[in-house]
């Protein structure tokens, strides 16, 4: 993608970032930015910034302990954090209540999306109780794989239609960007969002 921070190439008049804020933030109750990326970048977008609580790029599951225990801190009320990848903005308007509803209809510990076949771990509704849990596994058993940390809770996958379009596609070359382009535009109806 030439480099930089992918979250902040444009779509649609705005950049991936603004994208997925827009498409989250109806469908939770606070935003936090998980970046190990120089914070300056971002502080037009007024969210609360977070680099991973561990060192060494330790992967996704970084990521989502690091969401867990600012949820932890900072909105101690929260039972749930969901987890969201910038590179994939057209997530569904119900991705978040469509898991809370599979997590609770299997009495599962957590739940992640899926469509097309495919699984989004990172698409996931994680439990705040378990942020000890996960620390234990990344630092001390050095575990980076999503799926070998939930393998060892009861997890339900949600199905999202991917018809007619995939809403967990994935930019990763320009020309990715471009069908985003036009998937966003098919979206809102003939008109691109800005």
């Amino acid at each position: 993608m030439g480099g930089g921070d992918k979250c902040l190439l444009p779509l649609g008049g705005r950049t991936l970032l603004q994208c997925m804020i827009d498409a989250a933030r109806p469908q939770v109750g606070a935003l936090v930015l998980n970046t190990n990326s120089d914070p300056d970048l971002f502080t037009a977008y007024r969210l609360p910034i977070k680099p991973d609580v561990i060192d060494g790029h330790a992967g996704p599951l970084a990521g989502v302990l690091t969401g867990l225990e600012w949820a932890a801190e900072c909105a101690p009320e929260s039972s749930w954090v969901a987890s969201f990848a910038c590179d994939a903005p057209l997530i569904p308007p119900d991705l978040v209540s469509g898991l809370r509803q599979a997590i609770e209809a299997a009495d599962a510990d957590m739940a992640c999306a899926a469509s097309g076949g495919r699984h989004h771990p990172v698409f996931a509704l994680w439990p705040v109780r378990l942020a000890a849990d996960l620390r234990e596994a990344v630092t001390r058993e050095g575990l980076r794989k999503v799926d070998d940390w939930t393998s060892r809770y009861a997890q339900v996958r949600v199905e999202f239609s991917a018809v007619p379009n995939d809403p967990f596609f994935n930019i990763n070359r320009p020309e990715d960007l471009a069908t985003a382009e036009t998937l966003l535009t098919r979206r809102s109806g003939g008109e691109v969002s800005g």
